[in-house]
């Protein structure tokens, strides 16, 4: 053999053994998957068992952001590395603790209320191992529909046919109430209808709580008033022996931006003022205590701990995978 033929015969050997032949010289194209692992992510609090189960996402516009200067805005969104003048992904999460006495579902996400990249929750529930009727409990935070939309099939039942659905007081008579609806603005009227046809089903099967402050919930689970957002925005703090955990609810929309500059505040809140009170009081109790937080709006699962630097600066801690 000729010493050219003898060098491309070991060259081609060579790269069948290692791989290195190229792609177009195969005899099959590699097969890239694209399908995403389910959103689900579990972790111990406690003797209480967390599930955060991913809904979905929505693209907010930071133009919605106010209370700092745009350019304190954008430059807080670029040392994150998000884009300062596009939507910024935002996702939906909602968070299931078993306390071994209940299995409770806090907040439901937004079934397909608001389009195909949300209402994943129940494809998510059943991967990780539950089903909706093995929930008991339903606690809101409150009634915006990408929190209480989930309550329903597509059919329009209940989704979770064995739960008792609790709902804050103050959300409940602004939210269910025709009234209310009536002095709206009128880019906001659509969604009291969809609040009121969220729970009319658990309504009409005494399976519906309207509760008060300080009224009883669930063992080792209380209610903290969480204001602005909406009137009677709720976090839930879930009290072990061995370690406790917030489920905030709406407190943050953008962690890039409300964790440094907390006085900014989202064209959502229904009362900007007082949703900055709360979410500075909120960030202090947690910082200090150093509680595990659940978040609705933080990157997926949503779950970590407020951090405090010097001059009382907040910071977003995640969890870590195990």
């Amino acid at each position: 053999m000729k010493p050219l033929m003898r060098y491309a015969a070991c060259a081609l050997t060579v790269a069948l053994a290692t791989g290195t032949i190229c792609a177009s010289e195969r005899m099959e194209d590699v097969v890239v998957q694209k399908a995403q692992v389910p959103g689900y992510f579990r972790m111990p609090v406690g003797r209480f068992t967390v599930t955060a189960l991913y809904d979905g996402s929505v693209d907010i516009d930071s133009a919605l952001l106010g209370g700092a200067g745009k350019g304190t805005i954008r430059s807080s969104l670029a040392h994150a590395f998000l884009p300062t003048t596009a939507p910024v992904q935002t996702a939906v999460n909602a968070f299931l603790v078993n306390t071994g006495k209940n299995t409770i579902l806090v907040d439901t996400g937004t079934a397909r209320l608001f389009g195909p990249r949300l209402g994943c929750l129940l494809d998510n529930l059943r991967a990780a191992g539950y089903r909706p009727a093995d929930i008991d409990t339903i606690l809101l935070t409150h009634l915006h529909p990408d929190h209480a939309g989930g309550l329903l099939t597509a059919d329009g039942k209940m989704a979770f046919p064995n739960a008792q659905v609790f709902v804050p007081k103050a959300d409940a008579h602004y939210w269910l109430s025709e009234a209310m609806e009536r002095h709206a603005r009128p880019d906001q009227r659509a969604l009291f209808k969809m609040s009121r046809d969220a729970v009319a089903p658990y309504r009409a099967a005494g399976r519906l709580t309207v509760f008060a402050a300080g009224q009883p919930l669930r063992d080792s689970v209380s209610a903290m008033t969480a204001p602005g957002h909406t009137p009677g925005h709720t976090a839930y703090l879930f009290s072990s022996n061995d370690g406790d955990l917030l489920v905030w609810g709406d407190i943050i929309h953008n962690a890039a931006v409300q964790f440094p500059h907390p006085d900014v505040s989202i064209e959502f809140d229904s009362d900007r003022q007082q949703a900055v009170q709360t979410r500075r009081r909120l960030l202090s109790y947690a910082g200090a205590r150093a509680v595990w937080v659940a978040s609705a709006h933080i990157a997926f699962p949503g779950i970590g701990r407020v951090g405090v630097d010097k001059g009382s600066l907040y910071r977003w801690v995640p969890a870590e995978y195990r």
